[in-house]
């Protein structure tokens, strides 16, 4: 689904990732894990096409076609989902308009027409009953004034609307307690198929007691150093990370 090779990227003339691959499969979660400063949220913003982030060297493909010159909209139409670790505030567009909005945007940029209302009704009423959300909370605005905890959910609602084939978590446990961690691991569990994949972007051990990961990577100073199963992660919450760049020297 996703293949990366020898990924070169950075912003204003500072290299930050050094030579990336990876290889994401149908069916599989990958965590990414590594100190502050390593290089994952920038690599997640280029899977997704931030403009901010120059690539200088090798390629991203998603099923089979370079992406790299299409646009974050392009990108966003062919099913890569990145949920932000900081999402943003919309006033006066309601959850329900903004999901709206995003599925008939993708279903035009594939030649189909809009959603019919009943039919898009039905699946807002399917998914926030999945997902355990109030219906009260999507007449809401978009992220004003919502907590920690509801922004991510909402996020996690975007996603289940949307269907993406790949999803890209950034950080999505920042900030949250025990309770919304677990509303957000059950979310990413139920919406997780064969025929789509998500990439976990974590600090933390503790997420992956929730989403059990196929493999989990370890990306040190814009490279990945070391992957291994979920036990990798428990190694790591153990030791830190100290060990592995003692391994490197």
């Amino acid at each position: 689904m996703l293949q990366i090779k020898n990924l070169h990227a950075g912003v204003e003339d500072k290299d930050i990732l050094k030579g990336i691959n990876l290889e994401v499969k149908p069916g599989e979660i990958h965590a990414i894990m590594g100190p502050n400063g390593s290089g994952k949220s920038t690599l997640s913003s280029v899977i997704a096409g931030n403009e901010n982030f120059e690539v200088t060297q090798g390629s991203v493909s998603f099923e089979g076609e370079d992406i790299l010159k299409l646009g974050p909209d392009e990108r966003a139409h062919k099913g890569v989902f990145l949920s932000f670790q900081y999402p943003v505030e919309i006033p006066g567009v309601s959850v329900t308009n903004f999901i709206k909005t995003a599925i008939n945007e993708t279903r035009k940029a594939k030649g189909l027409k809009d959603m019919p209302a009943s039919e898009m009704l039905k699946m807002i009423k399917e998914k926030a009953d999945l997902l355990e959300i109030d219906r009260k909370f999507l007449s809401r605005s978009l992220n004003e004034g919502f907590s920690g905890g509801e922004k991510k959910r909402n996020e996690i609602f975007q996603m289940a609307m949307l269907e993406p084939k790949l999803a890209i978590l950034d950080e999505t446990d920042s900030g949250l307690d025990i309770d919304a961690l677990k509303i957000v691991a059950n979310g990413v569990n139920k919406l997780k198929s064969k025929d789509n994949a998500v990439i976990l972007i974590t600090h933390y051990q503790r997420l992956l007691d929730y989403i059990i990961p196929d493999f989990v990577h370890v990306i040190i100073d814009g490279k990945i150093v070391k992957s291994g199963t979920k036990e990798l992660a428990h190694e790591l919450e153990e030791k830190g990370y100290d060990w592995i760049k003692e391994e490197l020297v």
